[in-house]
């Protein structure tokens, strides 16, 4: 009987032991909570239209070297933004050229940012100052429809001065060409400024053309992937400010 009693006494005091044991453990090896993996970033995906001529198209540069092609590849650079480049643009045009090109095209008015470069082919081609003076403004408001009627979303960029390169060095008159470039850019500079049109100024890097050759294509004429990279420094802010709006 006694034996009976000091095995349930033992048994009893296992119990407390383990019981205790148990506790511990739990104290010393707590669960950890499970935590969700955080959510992606949803891909986004932006609308772009470059319109203008062979400084646009990029004349004598590789298609990625182009600016408008750089300037994409910068906004790229967040993993979760996707750009769709479109270009309007060819060699040799005027505005009268893109402004048909446009319209034939009809492309539809839902891009996130438009970039205008346009009328050094009028100057070159000696086409009355006029026709620029009707039809910039005339692009313009056409950059703004495609740019969803929002002309914050527009850039105008000025036109390159190839007075400073190895061909136009080598005219008759290379003095006039940049006096005539400037007579483009003052106007389409002062038509931003009244209407509110974002304008970027990128004339004086291709003016250093003749004292740093790597800015020139090899072509002797357009612009180099290095002139353009420059360009891309002074718009690419601006476009980011865009599509961030």
């Amino acid at each position: 009987m006694l034996m009976k009693i000091l095995s349930r006494i033992l048994t009893f005091i296992s119990c407390l032991v383990l019981a205790s044991c148990s506790g511990e453990n739990d104290q010393a090896f707590p669960i950890p909570n499970q935590q969700q993996n955080p959510q992606p970033e949803t891909p986004v995906i932006y609308k772009y239209m470059a319109l203008g001529d062979s400084y646009t198209i990029g004349q004598s540069v590789c298609e990625t070297c182009r600016f408008p092609a750089q300037l994409k590849t910068a906004l790229e650079t967040n993993p979760n933004v996707t750009v769709n480049l479109d270009i309007i643009a060819q060699t040799g045009w005027t505005t009268t050229n893109l402004k048909n090109a446009i319209n034939t095209q009809n492309p539809a008015n839902d891009y996130d940012l438009v970039t205008l470069l346009i009328g050094v082919n009028n100057q070159y081609q000696n086409k009355p100052f006029s026709l620029y003076e009707q039809q910039f403004p005339e692009l313009v408001d056409k950059a703004i429809a495609l740019a969803r009627g929002d002309k914050s979303n527009v850039i105008v960029v000025s036109i390159p001065d190839y007075r400073y390169t190895p061909y136009g060095n080598g005219l008759l008159n290379p003095e006039t060409v940049s006096q005539e470039i400037d007579q483009y850019n003052a106007f389409a500079e002062n038509y931003c400024a009244q209407n509110n049109i974002t304008f970027v100024n990128i004339t004086d890097i291709t003016r250093l053309g003749l004292d740093q050759p790597e800015l020139v294509a090899n072509d002797g004429l357009h612009p180099s992937e290095t002139a353009y990279s420059r360009f891309v420094d002074r718009i690419l802010p601006i476009a980011l400010a865009v599509i961030n709006d």
